[in-house]
């Protein structure tokens, strides 16, 4: 997620730089073209661009507003997964009449705390098409990290191994069966927001929509130097082109960019940075100590 502040100039000209280099070699051959050739006969009322430009700024508008629609949703079930990590600790900790005393309950608890946690960043990474287990021997026991073997989803894997735990806690007497029903309607909501995850994940964003606003852009400035000769002049066409089309463009990778929230970009849903957050409360809650690790100095304009 990009921050309000510290966004390097580099990182905003760097993603449309291509573009702005195709627009600049084309105004510039205008502008030679009319110094050799008489174009005067080829010159635009501005007023044709500017209906075209009033258009697009439509078209681009309504598709930045949908991709940013995308980039909430995902953000709001990340909010969801907060809470939902926050009450099964709570669950699973205070939830029975021997959360305060005996010695294989405390191991029960400490481990499963521990899972949602692993459960947290490992669905952050599968969402990533990162390797989800790397770094979660910390969290995980052994047999936890064996049971994995078997799996390709890694994050319903560790929901299956909360489940068996439940049981084994209602065979062992340390929580009731409406307790169970209770604790399990956490899993599941768990459940839903992984699938709302992947849904987002997963739908891809009209490739017709945004293919057929670029071909609009590309015509748009195309036509555009024939007019604004008339209004700058041969010397002032590439300045004045360069700005607009920087503009337009921006937007357009703006729309792009928020479109795919779980793309390890900087305009991400912050995921890491909200697992950790669920990591430090959860791990608070078994008693341990937590060490946030310190943000690298290149990343301070935007959080993972």
């Amino acid at each position: 997620m990009l921050l309000r502040k510290n966004i390097p100039l580099k990182y905003i000209l760097g993603k449309i730089k291509f573009e702005l280099l195709i627009v600049t070699l084309y105004a510039a051959g205008v502008a030679i073209l009319y110094h050799v050739v008489d174009l005067s006969s080829f010159s635009l009322p501005i007023g044709v661009p500017m209906v075209m430009g009033t258009v697009i700024s439509l078209l681009l508008a309504f598709r930045s507003n949908q991709a940013y629609d995308r980039w909430w949703e995902a953000r709001t079930v990340w909010g969801a997964i907060v809470n939902d990590s926050r009450t099964l600790a709570r669950q699973i900790k205070t939830l029975s009449k021997e959360a305060y005393q005996g010695e294989e309950f405390f191991f029960f608890k400490q481990r499963f705390i521990k899972r949602q946690i692993a459960w947290c960043y490992t669905l952050s990474r599968t969402l990533r098409t990162q390797d989800p287990l790397i770094g979660m021997h910390k969290f995980l026991v052994k047999r936890d990290m064996q049971h994995m073997d078997n799996y390709t989803h890694i994050p319903n894997a560790l929901l299956e191994l909360h489940g068996h735990d439940i049981q084994q806690a209602l065979e062992n007497g340390w929580i009731n069966s409406y307790q169970q029903i209770e604790i399990d309607k956490t899993l599941t909501r768990l459940c839903d927001s992984m699938g709302k995850c992947e849904r987002i994940k997963n739908t891809v964003f009209p490739a017709t929509y945004g293919l057929y606003i670029h071909f609009s852009l590309i015509v748009f400035f195309m036509l555009l130097p024939f007019s604004l000769i008339e209004v700058f002049g041969v010397y002032f066409i590439i300045p004045a082109l360069v700005a607009i089309a920087a503009i337009f463009f921006l937007i357009e990778k703006m729309a792009i960019h928020l479109q795919d929230p779980f793309e390890n970009k900087p305009t991400d849903t912050p995921m890491t940075a909200i697992c950790s957050t669920i990591e430090r409360d959860l791990v608070q809650m078994v008693n341990e100590s937590y060490a946030a690790e310190a943000a690298k100095a290149e990343k301070q304009f935007y959080l993972l």
